[in-house]
């Protein structure tokens, strides 16, 4: 945005809430132009957008939202259709109000927070749009994401069984199956009837209902995950190291892969890009901690399989070069990790095929 735009822009921050939401529109040179609290229903929005155009002028209106797929879902949804809608993190916000004199904190303060962040940053903030790809990867996280949550909580309760097994059965109960927490172990210890405490018979009974339940909500949503992928035409999935609960992780966290220009800005995006901290004629990169987490695990993990035994040749290849250059294992395995981040990133833009060639 040039200089000329900005004079011609009112920049409107929004602090959204579940049930409200606070609008603070501010002029080109910082001035608060108004304040309004609406609801989260289509009315009040009609109500935010009739003051807005109140108050304009011959300013551009340009809304901010710290929470563009949570509760301000709708609220983006419904601006997006006729005013810009800029997606403004809230870590951004957060150090505004830092380094404030007196760091407050309001929904008032926090909504002029954005609009002020996003009169600083608005050229490298990210710009909320609805597409079908972006729908589509939505879903998908949200299945991949309810999968998460039942793999932890199938871990907690096989931890729980075991103990339970053990004090009814000793150590006998691991003799019994190679994996006592398979389909079949689960339906023998579910009509089990070991002479002992009924108390203990009950809990471990419990428990073993629950991961046979477990076990049929992962695979439904596992298939569900396979059907979104295939409907879609991903192709990621196709690359050693990458399956299904991968591939879902990482299309689901990248959603629309228009929003990145380069594999570069993907890889700022994961955290898998080392950032410079050179002083002088000292030139060195650092392994970062911010980006998507969740993303940035998705691509540790597709490295490391490669470089396993049933992996990828050239990758390891590539892995031991890295090596022989003097860079340690976790050093190597950060260069490696930043090639799946621009595989997967052509993978995504071109819809191609995985060729290991």
């Amino acid at each position: 945005m040039t200089t000329e735009q900005r004079q011609k822009t009112m920049f409107i921050g929004v602090d959204v809430h579940k049930d409200t939401h606070t609008a603070v529109g501010v002029s080109p040179f910082g001035e608060k132009l108004f304040e309004i609290t609406v609801g989260n229903y289509k009315k009040d929005f009609e109500n935010l957008t009739e003051k807005v155009e109140l108050m304009k002028g011959s300013l551009s209106p340009y809304f901010g939202l710290e929470d563009c797929h949570g509760y301000g879902e709708r609220l983006a949804g419904y601006l997006v259709e006729a005013y810009p809608v800029i997606h403004v993190p809230s870590i951004m916000v957060d150090r505004l109000r830092q380094n404030a004199t007196h760091p407050e904190k309001s929904d008032s303060l926090d909504a002029l927070g954005v609009a002020k962040v996003m009169m600083q940053s608005i050229d490298t903030l990210p710009i909320y749009t609805i597409s079908e790809e972006s729908k589509r990867a939505k879903q998908i996280k949200e299945l991949s994401m309810d999968r998460e949550y039942l793999v932890e909580e199938r871990t907690r309760l096989k931890n729980q069984a075991h103990t339970l097994l053990y004090r009814i059965y000793n150590t006998e109960y691991q003799e019994r199956f190679k994996d006592p927490f398979s389909l079949k172990a689960l339906r023998y210890w579910s009509l089990a009837r070991p002479a002992g405490d009924p108390f203990l018979l009950k809990a471990m009974k419990r428990k073993v209902r629950r991961l046979v339940a477990i076990h049929t909500e992962v695979t439904d949503l596992e298939k569900d995950m396979e059907l979104m992928l295939t409907e879609g035409k991903y192709t990621i999935q196709t690359a050693s190291g990458c399956g299904l609960v991968i591939a879902s992780m990482i299309i689901g966290e990248i959603g629309d892969i228009a929003r990145f220009h380069s594999p570069g800005a993907l890889a700022k995006y994961a955290g898998c890009a080392p950032r410079e901290c050179s002083s002088g004629k000292t030139k060195r990169y650092r392994k970062t901690r911010s980006g998507n987490r969740r993303l940035n695990c998705a691509f540790h993990r597709m490295a490391l399989s490669q470089i396993s035994r049933m992996g990828n040749d050239k990758a390891r290849v590539y892995f031991k070069r890295k090596m022989s250059e003097g860079k340690s294992k976790s050093q190597a395995l950060v260069c490696l990790r930043r090639q799946m981040v621009n595989i997967v990133w052509m993978m995504l833009k071109h819809k191609t095929i995985y060729r290991n060639a």
